[in-house]
């Protein structure tokens, strides 16, 4: 079996767990990490600045924060590599699917947008829910638990050193945030909580911000899910699904990121979000086997 040369760019929470992930998968070789400033290889393994510095690859992890994602995305297309990302901005997930879409088709490259768990996992539970139901509402209530995508925007506000976003589920789908910053010197609190709470990542759910000396003595990178649905199936009503996980959050990202970076290679040119990836090919072993297992 020849196996997929795979690179991961940026060295954050998810970038170091897909290390780990990518050297347990059986078909995969990491050739190495692309950081913005490369200072020596990390644990035997190649670091570079810039992903044409490696040769043959097959699929870059884009590990970076959601904001970073499209100019990744695009550098690496442009050089026909294919890329999996965990874009978390529900609201433009179309937009830059279609834009990268363009760019994948002209460099014979895939790219697969938002693979995570939500987005992602989440969103395959959520589009077999609605087959099985269609008509009727889905609930999908996040945490308690640290949110990455909010953690990286809280700490890129100016004036934050160190940042914490936790996620308070408070039922039917509606949120609270709250965000634990440690402050830089000089930094003014209130304006710079101001500043947070104008970020589109904040502005639409109710959120807290407090100060504290030290933001790294609270991390805990658990998180979690629960998804109600209540519908029905043709004519027949009170039909109720439920699916609940908890995780560490970067963890279970890297591996689904993994996953799709298998499920890349095999879909024909183009930008796929996971709905629209066969189950099948986000898997290691051969369709007769897998079929025989699972269906």
């Amino acid at each position: 079996m020849k196996k997929l040369k795979i690179a991961i760019v940026g060295y954050g929470n998810i970038g170091k767990y897909a290390i780990a992930a990518v050297n347990a998968a059986p078909d995969m070789e990491l050739a190495g990490i692309v950081r913005r400033k490369s200072d020596g290889d990390i644990g035997g393994i190649r670091v570079v600045e810039d992903v044409s510095e490696l040769r043959e690859i097959d699929v870059a992890l884009l590990c970076t924060p959601t904001r970073s994602v499209k100019d990744n995305a695009a550098r690496c297309l442009s050089l026909g590599i294919s890329t999996v990302d965990s874009y978390d901005i529900h609201s433009s997930i179309y937009d830059l699917k279609t834009e990268l879409d363009t760019l994948a088709r002209a460099n014979n490259a895939v790219s697969i947008l938002s693979a995570g768990w939500d987005p992602g996992i989440d969103s395959i539970v959520r589009a077999i829910l609605e087959a099985a139901a269609p008509n009727g509402l889905t609930y999908t209530n996040f945490g308690p638990g640290m949110s990455m995508g909010h953690t990286v925007a809280a700490k890129a506000i100016d004036g934050v050193k160190g940042a914490l976003s936790m996620t308070m589920p408070m039922g039917y789908g509606v949120h609270r945030r709250i965000v634990y910053i440690e402050l830089e010197d000089g930094a003014d609190f209130e304006q710079t909580k101001a500043k947070l709470l104008a970020d589109p990542y904040f502005a639409y759910d109710e959120t807290f911000v407090h100060h504290v000396d030290d933001v790294s003595v609270l991390i805990d990178k658990g998180h979690g899910v629960h998804m109600i649905r209540r519908a029905a199936s043709g004519d027949t009503q009170n039909q109720q699904f439920e699916f609940k996980m908890r995780i560490d959050n970067p963890a279970l990202t890297s591996q689904v990121m993994t996953a799709c970076a298998r499920a890349a290679k095999r879909q024909q040119p183009g930008a796929y979000t996971m709905i629209e990836i066969p189950p099948i090919d986000l898997l290691p072993q051969d369709r007769e086997s897998i079929i025989r297992k699972l269906v």
